[in-house]
């Protein structure tokens, strides 16, 4: 708890001066051709910073005053909960034992590829704009009181959640109900090329976030129930696929196609995971004769 709690206050501090000298402006600006290349306005380019650097909410706030269409609100949420909250949870993910650097380039250019996909494949005539919503404000506070205050009830929920998934994960152990989830989610879980070691772990993912998800597989692997190649395959997946009921309903709320949103991020998982499958495979073929 600890751990993410330093990661998670590092990186508010810095996103917090980035917005006191002006800096965060300048690069959602500065990102404007490409977002009309996948189909958004420019404008989007400050909820995609917003969304990359800090989470979900900051992304919904930025994209509240745009009145964008459905189908624009689809794409952008695509690209963002694809790659959200970079930092800290690359970081955490990092800690599991998988590539940094890896992380940042599946979440980043997965959720690129995802939206120029949806933007040539989604049609135009379903529009629909969407009304003004109301979120959590991304300008900067009138003072750093009501910054801090966020920042220790974020650090709080972290704590108390990541607490209390330790205990829950306990108890399935401890009376076999773990065993029975493992059954009940197996064939799923192959469709997706995972291992039935990685059930509850996919499952806390999808319900809690990345960031939570890793932490416990962090202490999986400490206690030796999942191994090294496993912890890659599912942190493969769920660095694209996550929180899937949270960050799905508020994006669906400012008006995204919920379906598209999810199928899309289930479909690339599916074949980054088989892809890494066949990388494994490949080396384990060479290693066998070069030996």
């Amino acid at each position: 708890m600890w751990w993410v709690i330093r990661i998670t206050a590092t990186v508010s501090v810095v996103i917090y001066i980035l917005r006191l000298t002006g800096a965060l402006p300048w690069i959602s600006r500065s990102l404007e051709p490409v977002m009309s290349f996948i189909g958004l306005p420019g404008e989007a380019s400050l909820a995609y910073v917003s969304g990359y650097f800090v989470n979900v909410y900051s992304a919904i706030a930025a994209s509240a005053s745009l009145n964008l269409s459905a189908r624009s609100v689809t794409i952008l949420a695509v690209l963002v909960l694809c790659s959200h909250n970079m930092i800290v949870e690359t970081a955490v993910q990092k800690k599991t034992g998988s590539s940094a650097v890896w992380i940042v380039l599946e979440r980043t250019f997965g959720g690129l590829l995802l939206a120029f996909v949806l933007n040539r494949i989604l049609p135009y005539e379903a529009q629909g704009t969407i009304g003004q919503v109301e979120a959590e404000q991304i300008t900067l506070a009138s003072s750093i009181g009501p910054w801090a205050l966020s920042l220790l009830k974020l650090c709080l929920k972290m704590s108390v959640l990541i607490l209390l998934l330790s205990v829950i994960q306990q108890i399935l152990n401890e009376f076999g109900i773990m065993k029975v989830l493992t059954d009940v989610i197996r064939w799923p879980l192959k469709l997706f090329g995972l291992p039935s070691d990685t059930s509850f772990l996919w499952i806390v993912a999808n319900t809690l976030g990345l960031a939570y998800g890793a932490a416990v597989m962090f202490q999986e692997k400490e206690k030796g129930r999942i191994s090294d190649r496993d912890i890659q395959l599912l942190n493969t997946h769920i660095c694209i696929s996550h929180s899937n009921i949270e960050d799905l309903v508020l994006f669906v709320s400012v008006g995204g196609i919920w379906w598209v949103i999810l199928l899309s991020r289930w479909a690339l998982s599916l074949l980054l995971v088989w892809m890494q499958r066949l990388v494994f495979h490949i080396r384990d073929r060479f290693t066998k004769f070069a030996g």
